[in-house]
């Protein structure tokens, strides 16, 4: 099985201004799915969630819940914010091939990654993840669950915690037949446990939120964005895959994902240390010029906090 090195002009629109956007109503309210699964190149499909935050109108799809076809059974990236989103996308799956579910990857321990883990669990399926991502659901599952109770409403009917059963450190390959598929944790960089799937015969890596495009990276106050751009020049640029399936937004190409995080991160660490130079305080650093990225959705919501954090982690560096 191989693939051709083209991806579907579908998933390119975005170059044209075609951005998702928070006001833009669910795309396929035949299904709990926000969108409907497109193919970005062949064998490699993605469910793309909305670039908002989560709410019981995207019923917590905000982010991409995608697989991968082979000959000899189907690999599942994220387990969706719940079971019944789960369902959902294991419904659009047995549309595309009768092969089975045989392994669900987390790509951190964030809800909308790993919540829909117990409808995979009880279909027999095993579901991987990094070990900082497990550490993560195991201190915060309950919590991280309590979070899209609240929003999801009904939606949230018979969704439980679920730990990944399958971890690993640095890298776990997968073997389908001809098809290898590289499960890698590169560095620190968004979230403890980030994950990216490698496909390298079809030069397309299914990032996680290493890499984003549409929407507004978040920094949290565990991210280390040093480090993220350290992980970023020393062991994805190396990589550089042609095709990009990024944990946020439609699929794109890597010149698009650098320009809106490693760029972005160079971009604000750069005016919060000129700001911390000129003896600024925390409450300046929330003004810090961000006005070239302010047509990324969730701008609103996050730029100010980034800057704070950002200003935070500078001051003792």
């Amino acid at each position: 099985m191989t693939a051709k090195p083209t991806i579907l002009a579908l998933a390119l629109v975005v170059g044209a201004q075609a951005f998702a956007s928070e006001d833009i109503a669910d795309q396929y309210p035949a299904s709990e799915l926000y969108s409907k699964p497109v193919e970005v190149i062949p064998h490699v499909f993605s469910a793309i969630g909305a670039t908002a935050p989560p709410t019981y109108e995207n019923a917590g799809h905000n982010n991409n819940l995608s697989f991968i076809v082979t000959d000899e059974g189907v690999v599942v990236v994220n387990s969706g914010a719940s079971s019944r989103l789960a369902a959902a996308l294991h419904d659009e799956i047995r549309q595309v091939t009768d092969q089975p579910v045989v392994l669900v990857i987390n790509e951190n321990g964030q809800g909308h990654a790993m919540l829909g883990n117990g409808y995979w669990r009880d279909q027999g399926v095993d579901i991987l993840a990094h070990v900082d991502a497990v550490a993560e659901t195991m201190e915060n599952g309950d919590f991280i669950l309590q979070g899209m109770r609240r929003y999801n409403g009904d939606r949230a009917e018979g969704t439980r915690v679920e730990h990944a059963n399958l971890t690993f450190e640095d890298e776990h390959v997968v073997k389908l037949g001809d098809i290898e598929i590289k499960v890698l944790h590169l560095g620190p960089a968004h979230d403890p446990g980030d994950t990216q799937v490698w496909i390298p015969q079809w030069d397309i890596m299914i990032t996680g939120d290493i890499a984003f495009h549409e929407r507004m990276l978040p920094i949290f106050e565990h991210t280390c964005t040093s480090c993220w751009i350290e992980t970023w020049e020393t062991r994805l640029e190396p990589i550089a895959p042609t095709h990009v399936i990024p944990g946020h937004g439609h699929p794109t190409n890597f010149a698009q994902v650098r320009r809106y995080s490693v760029d972005y991160l160079r971009d604000l660490r750069e005016k919060v240390g000129a700001h911390i130079d000129e003896g600024g305080d925390l409450a300046g650093a929330y003004y810090v010029d961000q006005s070239h990225w302010a047509h990324l959705d969730t701008f609103e919501e996050l730029a100010t906090k980034n800057a704070g954090r950002v200003f935070e982690e500078m001051e003792w560096e």
